[in-house]
């Protein structure tokens, strides 16, 4: 694997912008050991039970592992309908996260950024998830916001718990519950979410379960909701890196449950070595664009709320693109040199944050739903820019990684989940292995 370099040395970042709320002494600082990049579901969209998100992600499979499969048809063809959205009403949510980093004191931050109406937290806990629905009964601690056990998150707003006493070890599972008293998904105002969680969640029965040792299940889920991030206090010039990115960073087609998305490799690595603790945060989005809206805003709209604000950020991998290719299918625009502005608009405002901001080439997908023969000329022209052109600190070459020696347009068949634009577990894995720890 060839790591391409900018003119600029790789080095640790402090990232200085830390929030004084909560904060610990002058050499501990917040960092995020989980985040997830949030869009929004409309009312008539399914959180629970497999909902997609504001729209249909690129053709071909890119169901998790285990769903019902789609229905089949031609490019382009629609998923069939969509599962009916699944509300919540006077329940408790019961959300797995898996940590990064650890450490002995802990936050969690909510949103409601795709809101249109206030929503009400009833209660809250966080402990150390021991399996499935249940969690470490010793270490369940409630959350308080201001002081209080309840909240409101207004419309547009995140809101930050005050921090708790709680021993987080580093690559373990965390439940963070929410008791909500009123209605969620009934009415006109979108819900902040993370569909495709590849992660099972819980929801309960009727009435306030938050905190309880194994929660009385009426529902599991594959989404995240109004859940922003879980931060700990760390020592101070502890580094966080953001994987920004569209499905293949989301990690689609991955087993759920098992933490195999590449970011998740890539933690898993820098944990067990010696040096400096690094966090990684996933942002990815399936269906995600450069330059369109549609599976969440675009990468431009949404690089600061995903990447620029994340708690301790020194780092960011950007890998997006391909569905900006792929929807065009034979369109000339957007032309790889639109993708290119793109991409420079990005690194330009990490830079500006003081961020060391790395490239990551798109992977092959011929054989996908939407592979044309003038999309991968795109493809193949975007990737030369980011690996000769020096705008990015380094490089790192995911199409290396993964592409057939034999036809390097496809998948490794080894490395392929079968949708010819996904990695498989393997593959995923391949890609979180092949990163220079240095860069970190």
């Amino acid at each position: 694997m060839k790591i391409w370099r900018g003119l600029l040395g790789v080095s640790l970042v402090a990232f200085t912008g830390v929030p004084a709320f909560g904060q610990g002494g002058a050499q501990e600082q917040w960092v995020a050991t989980w985040a997830t990049a949030l869009v929004a579901r409309a009312q008539g969209q399914g959180a629970f039970g497999g909902g997609r998100g504001p729209a249909p992600p690129p053709p071909g499979p890119a169901a998790q592992p285990g769903a019902a499969a789609a229905p089949a048809g031609p490019p382009g063809a629609g998923r069939g309908a969509p599962p009916a959205p699944v509300t919540v009403s006077n329940q408790t949510v019961r959300q797995i996260v898996h940590t990064s980093i650890g450490g002995e004191r802990v936050r969690v931050v909510l949103s409601n950024a795709f809101g249109t109406a206030p929503l009400e937290i009833g209660t809250a806990h966080v402990a150390l998830r021991e399996r499935e629905a249940a969690v470490v009964a010793g270490s369940v601690k409630p959350l308080t916001f201001g002081g209080g056990p309840t909240a409101r998150i207004l419309p547009g707003a995140t809101l930050v718990s005050d921090p708790v006493d709680l021993k987080v070890p580093a690559l373990s599972d965390l439940a963070v519950d929410l008791y909500l008293p009123g209605e969620l998904g009934t009415g006109p105002s979108p819900v902040t979410t993370h569909n495709g969680a590849s992660q099972t969640n819980y929801l309960s029965t009727s009435g306030q379960h938050s905190g309880v040792a194994t929660i009385p299940v009426d529902r599991r889920a594959t989404a995240w909701f109004l859940l922003a991030r879980v931060e700990v206090l760390a020592p101070r010039g502890t580094a966080a890196v953001v994987a920004f990115g569209d499905s293949i960073t989301d990690g689609a087609r991955s087993t759920a449950d098992l933490n195999s998305r590449w970011p998740d490799h890539l933690a898993r690595r820098l944990a067990s070595r010696q040096g400096p603790r690094v966090a990684v945060l996933n942002a990815g989005i399936s269906g995600n664009q450069v330059l369109g809206d549609g599976a969440g805003v675009s990468a431009l709209a949404r690089f600061d709320r995903d990447v620029l604000t994340q708690t301790g950020v020194t780092h960011v991998v950007i890998m997006e693109g391909i569905n900006d290719i792929g929807i065009a299918r034979n369109s000339p625009t957007p032309s790889a040199a639109d993708l290119i502005a793109g991409h420079k608009q990005l690194i330009e405002r990490a830079r500006a944050r003081g961020l060391k901001v790395y490239g990551a080439t798109l992977t092959p997908f011929e054989g996908a739903g939407y592979w044309t023969a003038e999309g991968e000329a795109k493809r193949q022209a975007l990737n030369e820019w980011i690996r000769t052109s020096g705008a990015y600190d380094a490089v790192i070459d995911f199409d290396q990684v993964t592409r057939d020696p034999g036809a390097p347009t496809k998948f490794l068949p080894a490395y392929d989940s079968g949708d010819h634009l996904h990695p498989g577990d393997a593959g995923y894995k391949a890609m979180g292995e092949a990163i220079d720890l240095a860069l970190f």
